[in-house]
């Protein structure tokens, strides 16, 4: 029995996948996403920034931070998951040999 190459909750009720799994849709979110950052690190140079501490006064310093920030959640939800991670057949009832 063959499987279908994707999920069944993707498929739209004509048959053709949902709008937001299409490659074509997937490329122009990350565009627009790039674009609109890009635009934003760029506003900086316009807008004064009011920094707090020394460090807060470098250009881009809140996108890095967010990212380094990111980087920093992903990385310990690994680690975090690895710790936490049971076996396949952690549920299972054990067999009685008796």
């Amino acid at each position: 029995m063959s499987e279908p190459s994707h999920s069944k909750h993707h498929d739209a009720p004509d048959g053709e996948d949902h709008w937001l799994v299409r490659p074509t849709t997937i490329r122009n979110i990350w565009i627009a996403s790039l674009v609109l950052l890009a635009l934003l690190v760029a506003a900086e140079w316009m807008v004064p920034v009011k920094a707090r501490f020394a460090i807060d006064d470098w250009y881009a310093f809140g996108a890095v931070f967010g990212f380094l920030s990111c980087v920093a959640m992903v990385l310990f939800a690994k680690a975090l998951g690895w710790v936490l991670k049971r076996p396949d057949d952690y549920y299972e009832e054990p067999e009685d040999d008796a």
